[in-house]
């Protein structure tokens, strides 16, 4: 892997590291492992810049690191305003991730903002701030009186001992043991434990009943402290527990290790806790007495490890496996590869199309058979391909709870983001492009639709605003929905300024949905003030814009005191869908397939045709369209033409056409910016003859039919 790769490598998982670091303070809890999977992100993307030399990243990933690390030693209490400087310390992170990214050099405001962050996180660990918990006192250390098996938590070494019966008859002196322990460090402390001792006349002199219970002062390791009973381990049971203050440096040690597959009993050897001594003898009596026992917890139970030690040491292994887990079913490709594959997949199938053509100009069996198997594996190469692109949209939904977050903030009000249907897949190219117009809709939502606090009180409402974020498969699209439990749009404002603007005339008879309507106009604002969220009437018409580019549209319900919902439905893809190809005159025009709910005969010669746009079918009034005038072709139609009957978002309409010309697979192909806004027309396609074709924007031709259904009053409907 060259350097350039590496770097990339290091850019796009340091930002998978901060969306899991934003994502944990968003849902902070006291949790250990919460906090601790916080630091390591810190900590891993600070390892990892050192590796590049890329000391701006270091030096201030370093200070929000040390925080965390107070943080995890509970030295610092979390709070709103820690979490608000740790979120904004993840966004300096992430642009300096940018820069490594782009080959470019901090700005002197970019300098300037990291230095203002880095003086509020020094505040924590110099003391300054509030959130610094107070001193715990240290207790006063006293001697033992009597034996204690307890898990004696101090700034000192706790040492059991219960030697073996026979120590005595081995030559070996108890008080030898503490003579050796004082030269490495302080005896504390000694209580001596004589449960053991039996009456008098049943004592034996060469027998040694007695165990100790030391507190001890000492800069030593584990290691050394346990090699002074080497001699008379076997049949002892020896206990060492180490300081308080060790415990975070072990649990440190524990989250730095390297990713290896090591088991619970090497990973505390590895950081200093357990000695090799001690694991084996915990193994074997494990293995002597056919314990089922997990030895994580019989090294707890024997006071030989901390149980916060064990539990970082499971969390580390568990973190170890997964991520070589995720590791060994997933791999990293370019976007751009896979664009490129994307593009190769629709130049097979328009090759395809055209061996298809041919084979039934020919018509030999078996090149038919040939091209028919051709057909159906390049249907399932397509198929596989654009399921490399699918990605959920859970991912995009998760980045609202820091837009909540921060906005809720600046807006001084509660509120709480709900979140559903996560899983719902589509088109990563679809996703990318939605991005921009639902962060607005959410925004706008927040600012126009959700009460201040005291306000819905009044109302009797919870003081806690509700935005919902759901998402689910409808119909061959994807539906997106933002709403919320605020007081819903105020009609009679949103018509006063429609026509102050000019947009209505006052006596203009318009239905409550028609004038919410107008919020998507250019320009249109009710705002009394320009602030940094609205107020300048850019925003609602971009985002029917930019869903209308992408094939979609936008649908906009409200109630009053109930809330408002914004309803956007897309394609799951914008590159290959399955088509239903028509003809007017010798033009081609594709209509994708998932909106073509039938199609009937359409004999202007057998019965009187009204010019009003409506038929009769089975009953219902269908509004239709002839292509033939919508495109103004000129020439005059068949005897007999055919009806194709759409249907989106639960509203059906019919196209008028000459001829029925069978399903296609099809590459979609945006147009050019000169025709770009030609109406009811999405993009174009190359069909396997290699001839044009228009893709028809149903959305757009049902959303014109649809109004003028409702401008006509009293039209004849048409019987055929």
């Amino acid at each position: 892997m060259s350097m350039e790769d590496a770097l990339l490598t290091f850019v796009s998982e340091s930002r998978e590291l901060l969306e899991q670091m934003e994502d944990a303070l968003l849902h902070f809890s006291a949790d250990p492992e919460q906090i601790n999977s916080i630091f390591r992100a810190a900590h891993t993307i600070k390892g990892s810049a050192g590796l590049f030399g890329l000391d701006d990243v270091v030096a201030f990933t370093h200070v929000a690191e040390s925080v965390l690390d107070r943080v995890r030693s509970g030295e610092l209490e979390v709070g709103n305003e820690m979490i608000t400087l740790l979120l904004a310390s993840g966004d300096h992170i992430g642009r300096l991730v940018s820069l490594v990214e782009s080959g470019s050099q901090a700005d002197d405001d970019l300098k300037a903002d990291g230095q203002m962050l880095v003086d509020q996180l020094k505040a924590y660990l110099s003391g300054s701030v509030a959130a610094v918990k107070a001193t715990v006192p240290v207790e006063q250390e006293v001697v033992l009186e009597k034996a204690s098996t307890g898990d004696a938590l101090t700034d000192n070494w706790h040492i059991s001992i219960r030697f073996n019966e026979d120590v005595l008859r081995n030559g070996m002196d108890p008080a030898a043991f503490l003579l050796y322990l004082s030269g490495m460090g302080e005896i504390i402390s000694v209580a001596a434990l004589t449960d053991r001792v039996p009456a008098l006349a049943d004592m034996d002199p060469e027998t040694c009943y007695l165990g100790f219970e030391i507190n001890f002062a000492s800069t030593a390791s584990k290691a050394d402290i346990d090699a002074t009973f080497d001699f008379i381990r076997e049949g002892s049971r020896i206990s060492i527990i180490p300081p308080r203050s060790q415990i975070d440096a072990y649990i440190s040690i524990i989250n730095s290790l390297p990713e290896e597959d090591l088991k619970l009993g090497e990973i505390l050897v590895r950081c200093g806790t357990l000695t090799e001594s001690e694991l084996k003898s915990a193994l074997t009596e494990q293995l002597d007495t056919e314990s089922v026992q997990p030895i994580g917890e019989m090294l707890v139970e024997h006071n030989q490890v901390h149980a916060p030690v064990v539990e970082a040491a499971l969390a580390r292994q568990k973190q170890v496996k997964d991520n070589k887990a995720a590791q060994a079913s997933s791999i990293r490709v370019d976007s751009a590869r896979l664009d490129h594959l994307i593009s190769l997949v629709g130049e097979l199938i328009i090759v395809g199309s055209s061996a298809s053509l041919i084979a039934s100009r020919i018509g030999e069996s078996d090149l038919l058979e040939v091209t028919s198997n051709m057909s159906r594996m390049v249907e399932e190469v397509r198929d596989s391909a654009m399921s490399l692109r699918m990605v959920q949209i859970g991912a995009t939904f998760n980045r609202f709870q820091r837009v909540v977050h921060d906005v809720s903030q600046e807006l001084g009000k509660d509120i709480r983001l709900e979140i559903h249907g996560g899983e719902t897949e589509l088109d990563k190219t679809v996703v990318e492009k939605i991005t921009d117009p639902l962060t607005h809709l959410v925004r706008n939502a927040m600012d126009h639709g959700i009460e201040p606090a005291d306000v819905r009180l009044a109302r009797g409402k919870p003081a806690q605003g509700c935005l919902r974020l759901n998402a689910w498969h409808d119909s061959g699209s994807i539906m997106l929905e933002v709403a919320d439990d605020g007081g819903g749009l105020n009609t009679a404002r949103i018509r006063a300024k429609a026509v102050e603007r000019g947009l209505i005339s006052a006596d203009a008879e318009l239905s409550d949905h028609d004038i919410h309507q107008l919020i998507f106009e250019a320009g249109f604002s009710t705002a009394d003030a320009v602030s940094n969220l609205s107020g300048r009437g850019v925003g609602m018409d971009v985002v029917r814009s930019n869903i209308t580019a992408l094939r979609g549209s936008v649908e906009l319900l409200s109630q009053p005191g109930e809330g408002t919902t914004v309803r956007v439905r897309l394609p799951l893809t914008l590159a290959i869908i399955d088509g239903f190809q028509v003809g007017v005159g010798q033009e081609r025009y594709v209509i994708p397939l998932e909106m073509v709910e039938e199609c009937i005969e359409f004999n202007r010669n057998q019965s009187r045709i009204d010019e009003s746009g409506f038929i009769d079918l089975r009953g219902e009034v269908l509004p239709f369209v002839r292509l033939r005038q919508l495109f103004e072709q000129e020439g005059q139609g068949p005897a007999r033409q055919n009806i194709v009957v759409l249907n989106f978002a639960g509203k059906r309409a019919g196209v008028v056409v000459d001829s029925l010309h069978g399903e296609l697979q099809t590459v979609i192909r945006p147009l050019g910016k000169m025709f770009r806004s030609l109406p009811g027309i999405s993009g174009f396609t190359i069909l396997g003859t290699g001839n044009v074709a228009l893709v028809m924007d149903v959305a757009s031709l049902v959303d014109m039919m649809s109004r003028r259904d409702q401008q006509v009053a009293g039209g004849a409907v048409v019987v055929i």
